[in-house]
């Protein structure tokens, strides 16, 4: 399988020109100008192609909760918003602490064929967050592990997890929300568990990864974190850098927060201190929103919500964004995508920058339609996305 595609800006998080790319068998093969190859050609003219994002953090339901979403949904709504790969949250039913569940996933997610699935596995056995035993029956294709949605409350726990995954190699991804602080006050909660799980980390020498970070305080215990060299990295979601709690009470775990701590966020963002934006795509119906269930349905709208709160206000270039939304992720899964460069899978999104839309739930892909951004207009539209040189969305 062969494509050119021609005089398109070609944009990752090291470079921008106008130029042709050529895919060959999955693998961008070549990059320049005034490329000629015998086979199916795309003209790019004014739109942008970008590496295809990668999404660190969402759930997509299944097994248990497919009247929510499905893999299918799941996968159909990742490529419209410009995904190739997601790492999936174990919450699922039944709980993603054995083989069977995880195998389940990844083996349906490659029958579906439009994206590359990566399930998470638990931190402790069905959520429970005493005992670790059932990692000693997880094998060598997992590469996270997490107890999203709860966290680990137990310190001891979580210690032991953490040299656990570091003689097994695997990444913590914490959740962090100390529960007993969880009616008390949902930011000290997050900054509780943050400072825990960075100090757990420097303890024990495992590679840490702290979830959805929302707060100021949370971001200063990390940036003192990787200060000391911890292997350490962390992610932010795109409704915590473009709503602030003062605009919108949109229900979502870690809650909207602060215009200080939207800022605070931004400024590590720019200084290179947060390594992803990640979604969180967490669908819900809309009778369990309308019950308090928090999450949003995110993963259609994260480019064009990123985009146009953080590059086409200023705040950083398209480059930075594409670190953020693929290379970053990609080397966090330790995987050959995230930057078009030869010899890289040929994971591409097509952009048109200058194309502004309201957000519209009602077309979206996923079954969840729960959104804050309903009605908002926002500035780039994702027109396609490839995987491995494969198109599997096309507006």
């Amino acid at each position: 399988m062969e494509l050119l595609i021609k005089q398109v800006r070609i944009v990752d998080s090291s470079q921008d020109f106008f130029g042709d790319v050529y895919i060959k068998d999955g693998i961008i093969e070549e990059l320049g100008q005034n490329l000629t190859k015998d086979c199916e050609i795309l003209n790019g003219k004014s739109k942008v192609l970008m590496p295809s994002f990668i999404d660190l953090h969402c759930h997509f339901r299944e097994p248990g909760f497919t009247h929510k979403e499905d893999l299918e949904t799941g996968s159909k709504a990742a490529v419209k918003g410009g995904y190739t790969v997601v790492n999936l949250m174990g919450n699922t039913k039944p709980v993603a602490s054995n083989m069977d569940v995880i195998n389940y996933v990844n083996n349906k997610a490659k029958a579906i064929g439009l994206i590359e699935v990566n399930q998470v596995a638990t931190i402790t056995d069905g959520l429970k967050g005493d005992n670790i035993e059932h990692l000693k029956n997880i094998d060598s294709s997992v590469k996270f592990i997490s107890d999203d949605g709860l966290g680990v409350n137990n310190s001891r726990v979580m210690m032991e997890a953490m040299f656990y995954a570091k003689k097994q190699n695997l990444t913590v991804m914490s959740h962090a929300e100390s529960k007993e602080f969880s009616n008390v006050d949902m930011r000290l909660a997050e900054n509780m568990m943050t400072w825990r799980d960075v100090h757990l980390c420097e303890y024990t020498g495992c590679s840490l990864h702290m979830a959805h970070v929302s707060t100021k305080e949370a971001m200063q215990y990390i940036i003192e974190g990787k200060k000391k060299g911890l292997k350490l990295t962390c992610e932010v979601m795109p409704h915590h850098l473009a709503l602030t709690e003062e605009e919108s009470q949109y229900r979502v775990n870690p809650p909207i927060r602060k215009r200080d701590d939207v800022e605070f966020l931004i400024k590590a963002i720019q200084d290179g201190y947060v390594d992803a934006i990640a979604t969180d795509h967490a669908p819900h119906t809309e009778e369990d929103k309308k019950n308090g269930a928090p999450g949003i349905s995110g993963i259609e709208t994260s480019f064009s919500v990123s985009y146009t709160k953080l590059v086409k206000d200023g705040h950083i270039s398209l480059n930075k964004l594409s670190q953020l939304m693929s290379e970053k992720p990609a080397k966090i899964m330790g995987l050959n995508k995230g930057q078009l460069k030869i010899g890289y899978y040929a994971d591409m999104v097509l952009v048109d920058l200058e194309k502004e839309f309201i957000v519209d739930s009602s077309k979206f892909e996923s079954k969840g339609k729960n959104t804050p951004f309903q009605g908002k207009l926002v500035f780039g539209e994702i027109l396609r996305t490839f995987k491995e040189g494969k198109e599997v969305y096309c507006k």
